[in-house]
């Protein structure tokens, strides 16, 4: 669906990657693009010297797409607990976010420290994407992990048990290596947040 100049008919919603560094937010954000937008690699995301050389993050990035029944400006925040002031000057404009949390790791610092953020700042409504399915092949450790980020969720007055949590691999997504964990996950993903994110 590239499309080179979008339609400004569709209703416009700013929302943002958020999570812990290395849990795939970067990869998720460019996943997106190739799907629902003008496809942006991962190094075009991560576009400053020192996030090359470091493999993070630092500064926020933004990319625009659109699904069927909007129009998104998405702004990928880094997770890194240095450059948290700059993922809170992203976040005071979201209308959502989506909580990346690797399967692999489940909730870490950054992913706590980002959903108290997120409260704070007043953004409204998260969808969680559960990155990294792949690496995880023991399907009660998955419920584990889902669990404990919906009662991260619920400690900080989102509506845990509600939230919609999406299980997938960004990377596959890009890499088109497994459909149903790839690109399904982020059709699947961006339809819970059509419908999620007001």
């Amino acid at each position: 669906m590239a499309k080179g100049k979008f339609e400004r008919t569709k209703p416009h919603v700013n929302i943002g990657t958020i999570g812990h560094v290395d849990h795939g937010k970067t990869s998720l954000t460019a996943a997106i693009t190739k799907y629902f937008g003008e496809y942006k690699r991962y190094d075009q995301i991560d576009a400053a010297p020192e996030e090359k050389a470091r493999g993070i993050t630092i500064s926020t990035a933004h990319v625009e797409y659109e699904t069927a029944n909007r129009h998104y400006a998405h702004v990928d925040c880094p997770g890194h607990a240095d450059y948290v002031k700059n993922m809170i000057t992203g976040a005071a404009q979201m209308d959502g976010a989506i909580l990346v949390v690797s399967a692999a790791d489940g909730p870490m610092p950054q992913t706590r420290e980002h959903i108290l953020l997120a409260r704070q700042v007043g953004v409204p409504s998260i969808v969680v994407f559960l990155n990294k399915v792949d690496q995880v092949d023991d399907a009660e450790l998955l419920e584990l992990v889902e669990l404990e980020v919906r009662e991260l969720l619920t400690k900080n007055e989102f509506p845990g048990d509600d939230i919609p949590i999406v299980k997938g691999s960004a990377l596959a997504a890009l890499e088109d290596s497994d459909k149903k964990i790839g690109e399904d996950s982020i059709r699947e993903l961006m339809a819970a947040v059509d419908d999620y994110i007001p």
